[in-house]
């Protein structure tokens, strides 16, 4: 599918994607955990030979399959559903890093399966999220992820293979010579907006569209972050807000596909910083036991733009990596219910211990969904004076 040069591109550009997001520089012998789906294997082995040569430690998992997942979510028990095995935390203690290539076989193989079964899992292996986290507050861990064209993505995005795959070249930059210093550009743009968001002293933020009036509240002591390697690609600018702060109606006119499920049309209704109502054109069932999952699910943990003028995706790609990152003519804002980021915490992160994020409004969850909204909007800031500030206009950042 993809040609040899094309592999070494997309392995290098994950390795500036897993240098940046680390706040500590790698070092030969670290332990780097190369995670993917049995169709993205090239791109693993090219990677795997890539992490060689840089005299990283590989420590290669692939990913359950379609019949080894509904298996295990249709037939497993209790005890075997919510096992985490033997080793895996000793692994997360002493990672330095992760890369995750994501190329799913089919989209909707647990429709039939309880959500809530999927939940139990998730709910089991929040302390392995945990143990990752706390090491990336400290610089000793990084992730980055990023995906691989399969015919089920193609097909669910209306694509043939082929298109699929020259969608993903050009949105990661793979067609040009040096895709490492195309990012390095986009960083560097990105930047700008970031300190210019900084800068101002929010006090809350509107959202409003033909099917959106939402407000959300930054809160204390938090940064906006994006482009940080994370993500290959990303373009989205974000902050994790105070969840205690949200209010309105938030609609995402665009599909997703999350854990065998496809859910369209979702509608949220906040009141007092939690769902109180959830709706939808299709899912619906779905989405209320995804926001049951614990109780922090319903709640808000990240809120997302993503400027037009930065991103090359113009089409819906049926996966949350690429569709949250969404150009087109109106750029796009996502927000996530469930789990917060902690690196949006603008303070020392060695001292964002429990006690700390639960003060400041960080969401806790098993649970972290984006969903996202590509209507024209306006999206207004007040300001801690009380006054208005333009920030984000028919896809575009308003900043200087």
């Amino acid at each position: 599918m993809f040609s040899k040069e094309e592999l070494q591109k997309y392995a290098r550009t994950l390795w500036w994607g897993l240098e940046t997001a680390r706040t500590k520089p790698y070092e030969k012998g670290d332990l780097v955990l190369l995670r993917y789906d049995l169709d993205a294997l090239p791109l693993a082995e090219a990677v795997y030979e890539l992490l060689i040569d840089k005299g990283i430690v590989p420590v290669p998992r692939m990913n359950m399959t379609v019949p080894m997942e509904k298996t295990f979510y249709g037939k497993g028990d209790d005890v075997q559903i919510e096992t985490v095995p033997p080793g895996d935390d000793t692994l997360m203690e002493n990672l330095n890093g992760l890369i995750s290539l994501i190329a799913p076989a089919s989209l909707t193989h647990l429709k039939e399966v309880d959500p809530g079964r999927i939940g139990k899992a998730a709910v089991a292996r929040k302390f392995l999220r945990g143990i990752m986290e706390k090491r990336e507050q400290t610089g000793d861990f990084a992730w980055t992820l990023c995906m691989y064209p399969t015919e089920v993505l193609a097909e669910s995005a209306r694509m043939t293979l082929e298109e699929y795959k020259q969608e993903i070249i050009s949105a990661c930059f793979l067609d040009k010579d040096d895709p490492e210093a195309e990012w390095k550009d986009i960083f560097e743009n990105t930047l700008k907006v970031k300190q210019w968001l900084n800068k101002l002293p929010i006090r809350t933020i509107r959202v409003k569209s033909e099917s959106t009036d939402l407000t959300v509240t930054p809160g204390e002591q938090r940064q906006w972050l994006g482009v940080s390697g994370h993500n290959i690609p990303s373009f989205e600018i974000f902050t994790s807000p105070d969840w205690r702060g949200t209010e309105g109606v938030y609609y995402a006119d665009q599909p997703s596909f999350r854990s065998g499920n496809y859910v369209e049309g979702v509608r949220l209704t906040f009141e007092n910083g939690r769902v109180v109502k959830s709706e939808a054109k299709e899912g619906g069932d779905f989405v209320e036991k995804q926001l049951a999952m614990d109780e922090g699910a319903p709640q808000l943990g990240e809120f997302s733009l993503t400027d037009r003028r930065f991103s090359r995706i113009g089409k819906f790609m049926a996966n949350t990596l690429f569709d949250e990152n969404f150009g087109g003519d109106y750029g796009n804002c996502h927000v996530a219910v469930g789990a917060s980021y902690a690196d949006t915490f603008s303070g020392d992160q060695s001292t964002l211990d429990e006690d700390l994020k639960k003060k400041l409004g960080f969401n806790d969850s098993a649970l972290h969904w984006d969903l996202v909204n590509t209507e024209p909007k306006t999206v207004t800031a007040e300001l801690e004076d009380g006054s208005e500030v333009l920030l984000y206009e028919n896809g575009e950042f308003k900043h200087e």
